[in-house]
Parts: structure tokens; C-alpha cells; sequence
């Protein structure tokens, strides 16, 4: 667990960066610091937290701040999947914990390593989680408390500190120009939906649901083609 634990800290930081932003924000929408702990040790994705706290706050609605987050996570069933080797023969809890504590950044660099070395795996997996989990919770809620007691933030024009974090996190899942077009589809029909007048968490459920629509379409059509 050592050696995930530590590789792991460089990304660790700059999840701590943002996190403390998405606190600051969450805090000056409404959100309790305790709110804000309990949602990243439970949900911890902060791409899809981003999006639920933005979605609550222009609308109160709790559906559609769920779903919207919801839709971002779709994307781990396939990481879930990619990971059917590295938890082979772990018992159902420490699966399930591990599940749990896997993010964008713990994964990749677990992958990464998996690719130069066999030897790596649930113990890297799971080391590595951990520290993100905590770093990302202890960040995100230090933000809310110092966000409860600070002036409105978007008379300083720190408003941005949702869209910059999002833009980050995005730009961390980009694997190349191969995911271009499902990306593109996703942007089209998440916009085509708001422009129809769909409420913003539908229109990003229709976009997700269209980009893994494409997505698996193309790669049936490769399987198929001679």
C-alpha cells in the first residue's frame, strides 16, 4: 500500500487545489461544511459533485442535481470492469472498498503502473485510493468552513472556480483523439437538449447517454467489419 500511497501524491495535490475551490463554492450556495464532508467520503467524484452543486443551486431540485451527478458517474462501470483482475480473489468487502475509493486519478496511475509491472495491484489500488479519499474530503470540506464565513466570492470574480475545476478534471479524463467524436456527440446533444428548453441534469443525462450510445455503437461496428 506504501508505494500506491506515495506515488500517488503529486495528483493528490492538485486534488486537494480544487477541491478546496469546490468547498469554497459549495459553501457559498448553501451547503454545510458537515454537507459538504459527508458528500465527498460518500459520493467522492468531483466531477459529478461539481455538477450536483451547480444544479441545486439554480434550481433546489434534488432529482435533478442527483441525476445530473449521476450521469458523470456512468463512466465507472467501465472502470469497475477494468479492474476485475487487480480485485481477483479479494474478499467481497475489501472489493467493495476498493470500488468505493476509486477515482479518475488513483485508477489511471494504477493502470499505468499495471502496464510497466504485473506485480502491481490491489494493494497499489488501494493505497493510492485512500490518500485521494481523505486528501479529497479533508480539501473539499476545509473549503466549506473558510466558504461559511468569507463574503460573497462572486464579487471577486472567483465564480469561475466551478467551470476551471470541471475543465481540469475533464482534461484529466481525455485518453486521446480516439474519444474526440464520442465527446463531441455528448457536447452536441447536452446543448441541443438546454437549447430545446430540457432542464440543464436531463440535458446532461441525454448528452452521457448519447456519447455511450455512439460510443458502443462504433466499437460493435469495428467488431463487425471485415
Amino acid at each position: 500500500m506504501k508505494h500506491g500511497a506515495f506515488a500517488i501524491l503529486p495528483l493528490a495535490l492538485g486534488a486537494a487545489i480544487y477541491g478546496f475551490a469546490f468547498g469554497l463554492l459549495a459553501a457559498q450556495v448553501g451547503f454545510p461544511w458537515w454537507g459538504v464532508g459527508l458528500m465527498s467520503a460518500s459520493v467522492h467524484a468531483g466531477s459529478s459533485q461539481i455538477v450536483a452543486v451547480e444544479q441545486f443551486a439554480s434550481t433546489q431540485t434534488v432529482l435533478g442535481a442527483a441525476l445530473a451527478g449521476a450521469a458523470l458517474n456512468l463512466r465507472y462501470i467501465g472502470i469497475v470492469a477494468s479492474l476485475s483482475d487487480v480485485l481477483a480473489g479479494l474478499p467481497l468487502r475489501t472489493k467493495l472498498l476498493a470500488i468505493h475509493i476509486t477515482g479518475d486519478e488513483n485508477w489511471a496511475l494504477t493502470m499505468a503502473e499495471r502496464a510497466k509491472s504485473p506485480d502491481v495491484g490491489s494493494d497499489f489500488l488501494l493505497g493510492s485510493g485512500l490518500v485521494m479519499i481523505s486528501v479529497w474530503t479533508a480539501s473539499t470540506t476545509a473549503g466549506a468552513l473558510v466558504g461559511a464565513v468569507l463574503p460573497d466570492l462572486e464579487r471577486f470574480g472567483l465564480g469561475f472556480a466551478f467551470t476551471a475545476a470541471f475543465i481540469a478534471m475533464a482534461r484529466g479524463l481525455w485518453r486521446g483523439q480516439s474519444q474526440m467524436l464520442p465527446w463531441l456527440v455528448a457536447a452536441a446533444m447536452t446543448i441541443s437538449s438546454v437549447s430545446l428548453g430540457v432542464p440543464q441534469a436531463y440535458a446532461i443525462v441525454a448528452g452521457t447517454l448519447g456519447g455511450l450510445v455512439f460510443l458502443a455503437s462504433r466499437r460493435r461496428f469495428e467488431r463487425v467489419k471485415p
